[in-house]
């Protein structure tokens, strides 16, 4: 199969483009830099889709980017480095003469709102409630096939909690206080923490990228792109202190968040979700990291 990858050089799409190319699919990867093995947006844009079975749209600068101030500047380029990508890509497969057999679009949970109660499956329903919610709905509208198109092409969201890996994504920021035993809890640390390991989120691409034996559908298949446990952000530090054998005793107010990372974007860490992947189970995907001892060991065990 070959596979065209939005933002394949990322965190994501580097583990996505090792587990492809091991499977023996071909990848191109659409960056803003050209290179062996990849094309630019811009050329995508002017030239069309190259020839592919699947496409996928992983591009997004970091929300968590910790040298960018939160302000109006930043959210414009949160917004046009998704929304826009995945437009292209889009408007890309609408108008190629052999529209490619799948389409993933990898989103967020951030549109199911913060709740200690709710639990979230990807049939629940949900409207845009602020910021980084109004983001995935325009997110996803822009990646939205023509009805006539997407009879042909099999349309999937993916909405990932916080991706854990060693190469990059949460732990990268994380690892460092941890070591020198100033980990702690953010916030109440009683809040839902929806993670996934990087490896499976791979995973669950790949199986998206799978022809499928269904009817077809106008409509995008949603899968959450989580991890079957429900920990709180109390029980990641416990088990990431455990794991480094470090203590974990140094909590972060919610203010002082909220003052470091602006209170938008602070919710992603001091608010959270339960979030359970039903669709994804029942698609038959297997997880190899179903709970945080086991993706923490291999992340950062010895």
């Amino acid at each position: 199969m070959r596979v065209v990858i939005g933002g394949g050089s990322g965190f994501v799409g580097r583990e996505l483009t090792r587990l492809l190319k091991s499977k023996g699919h071909e990848i191109t990867i659409i960056s803003r830099q050209p290179g062996p093995g990849k094309i630019t947006w811009g050329e995508v844009e002017s030239g069309g889709l190259p020839p592919c079975e699947g496409a996928v749209n992983l591009s997004g600068e970091n929300i968590m980017n910790p040298l960018r101030w939160w302000g109006d500047s930043y959210k414009k380029d949160l917004v046009s480095s998704r929304v826009n990508t995945t437009r292209i890509l889009a408007q890309a497969i609408a108008a190629s003469p052999n529209p490619p057999l799948s389409w993933v679009l990898v989103t967020g949970v951030a549109c199911y709102k913060p709740s200690l109660e709710t639990q979230y499956t990807e049939e629940s329903e949900w409207t845009p409630f602020d910021f980084l919610s109004r983001l995935v709905k325009d997110w996803e509208a822009a990646g939205q096939l023509p009805e006539n198109i997407a009879k042909k092409t099999r349309q999937v969201v993916i909405r990932p909690g916080a991706v854990l890996g060693r190469d990059g994504g949460a732990m990268k920021q994380m690892l460092v206080p941890f070591w020198l035993g100033l980990g702690g809890t953010l916030g109440s640390g009683q809040q839902p923490f929806p993670w996934i390991h990087v490896s499976d989120l791979a995973g669950i691409i790949a199986h998206a990228l799978e022809p499928k034996e269904e009817p077809p559908s106008t409509e995008p298949h949603v899968f959450n792109g989580v991890a079957p446990a429900l920990n709180t952000n109390f029980e990641f530090t416990k088990e990431l202190g455990r794991t480094l054998k470090r203590p974990t005793i140094f909590p972060v107010p919610g203010f002082f968040l909220d003052a470091f990372l602006g209170s938008e974007r602070a919710v992603i860490l001091t608010q959270g979700q339960k979030v359970l992947p039903k669709k994804t189970l029942e698609s038959g995907f297997e997880f190899q990291y179903p709970n945080l001892a086991s993706a923490l060991k291999e992340i950062v065990g010895n």
